[in-house]
């Protein structure tokens, strides 16, 4: 059927565009979504509304159904969190420069570059790195770039996890580096947390690993011990070695580059992004100013540069060759362009902290998940494993009872409660599914919570779980 506003409806230019992509039919364009996840029936959708009011009322129902983070008490966290952002943030990204212009980037206005730069230049800072990009969409996105950047620079297959790993974020790792790479997971050491360094050493003699990633803090929010061995494995190997980290972290625990990381990435949510029904994301990557890294960048870089005034600097584009937007398909990856205004928030939020300011609040979360990890330690029927290893505001329990992870968190809801979200903690190697104990929970707490705030959860912990 040919619908009046989508272009490739019509017959005859769906099918010039399959047959320029060498498709035979759609359902062979979409081969590689799984059957598990497809819906197999029509969408189920409301009759058309006719004017905006009833548009409006029709959302503002639907928004009403959603209870926020800021509504409830919350311990979500695994990779998207409430912080405190402070006001200014808002203030600037919501001027209208920044806000309404097209993916947060009009080309001919220098003040949005140099405003970009300084953010580049600020989390280079952090990071101890030089060069950093322009965000792309999330942490996700960071991680898989980074690691086909590694394979380019060593022209090998294989990459090896090392460290516990988010299911959602492995999943989006293995589609974005499917064509070129196969992914192996180590799994952790079931006592510790922490990397196995013998069954990783073992994944690396075949001699074809690309790159060794691992991430700091893990999923499992603990801060490996191992993470500086792991770094010699990999470069023992001849294999590059990745790091995804949470760079709230960074005011208290040294970055990936000083331990040996040729490329770090991750997600600048943390840093005076909020959360937006799970979103408001936007991934970094940093590497060492090095010509074969640098080239490897996919995404864009601003700097200073030369102008049409001989003598004159501004702020642009660097090396922009490299991207697609210079070469097209020809280009090494495609590049987004819709995480530039997180960019500029996540900037005005570092220079609003300073040095000072991330070490305050990186030590804060540190002693509040300690505390929390204590405090749920002491619940009857609770268990909280890996000892006294360090964690950043993530961290995993165990519960002893007859109920499930699944149940607890649903009990924890109807009090008003968010947190305990069932997650697997290590992969089998190869397989690409995790090994889930249905009596495992993830929460998280960060600068936002209070100690009274923690006395609560263990106290509903305790009525729910005995």
């Amino acid at each position: 059927m040919t619908h009046p506003y989508i272009p490739n409806a019509v017959p005859a230019v769906r099918r010039a565009m399959l047959d320029e992509i060498g498709a035979t039919s759609v359902e062979e364009f979409y081969a590689d979504i799984p059957e598990s996840i497809r819906l197999h029936r029509p969408l189920n959708l409301p009759a058309p509304l006719r004017s905006e009011a009833e548009l409006v009322r029709h959302m503002d129902e639907l928004l009403s159904l959603n209870t926020g983070t800021d509504q409830a008490l919350s311990f979500l966290g695994s990779g998207c969190y409430r912080h405190h952002v402070p006001a200014v943030v808002d203030e600037v990204v919501n001027r209208s420069e920044f806000l309404t212009a097209y993916a947060g980037e009009p080309y001919e206005d220098h003040g949005r570059f140099q405003a970009l730069w300084e953010y580049q230049s600020m989390m280079a800072e952090l990071l101890d790195v030089d060069v950093v990009n322009v965000p792309v969409y999330d942490g996700f996105q960071a991680a898989g770039t980074a690691l086909r950047m590694a394979g380019r620079i060593t022209g090998r297959h294989r990459l090896v996890v090392a460290t516990a790993l988010d299911a959602d974020k492995l999943s989006r790792i293995r589609d974005y580096v499917r064509p070129d790479h196969e992914v192996t997971v180590v799994p952790v050491d079931r006592e510790s947390g922490g990397a196995d360094l013998a069954a990783v050493r073992e994944a690396l003699a075949a001699g074809d690993t690309a790159a060794v990633y691992a991430e700091s803090p893990s999923a499992l929010g603990l801060v490996d011990e191992n993470l500086p061995a792991l770094a010699d494995l990999a470069h023992g190997a001849g294999a590059l070695y990745v790091v995804g980290c949470n760079p709230l972290t960074l005011g208290v625990l040294a970055p990936p580059s000083s331990y040996g990381a040729d490329i770090a990435c991750g997600d600048i949510q943390p840093l005076g992004i909020h959360q937006s029904y799970g979103g408001g994301n936007a991934g970094f990557i940093a590497t060492r100013d090095e010509p074969h890294l640098v080239a490897e960048f996919p995404s864009r870089l601003f700097g200073l540069v030369p102008t049409q005034v001989e003598g004159e600097y501004g702020f642009g584009d660097v090396a922009y060759e490299r991207t697609s937007f210079a070469r097209r398909e020809e280009g090494k990856e495609w590049v987004g362009t819709a995480a530039a205004l997180h960019g500029i928030g996540a900037g005005v939020y570092l220079a609003l902290m300073g040095p000072r300011g991330m070490r305050e609040i990186g030590e804060t979360i540190l002693a509040l998940t300690a505390y929390a990890r204590r405090r749920l330690a002491h619940v009857p029927g609770v268990e909280v494993p890996f000892g006294d290893a360090p964690h950043f505001a993530d961290f995993t329990v165990r519960y002893t009872g007859s109920r499930t992870a699944a149940e607890v968190r649903a009990l924890l809801k109807e009090r008003g409660v968010f947190g305990g979200v069932p997650t697997g903690t290590a992969a089998p190697a190869g397989t690409g599914k995790a090994a889930f104990d249905p009596r495992e929970a993830a929460f998280c707490v960060t600068e936002v919570h209070t100690k009274a705030d923690i006395d609560r959860l263990a106290t509903t912990l305790e009525e729910i779980v005995k």
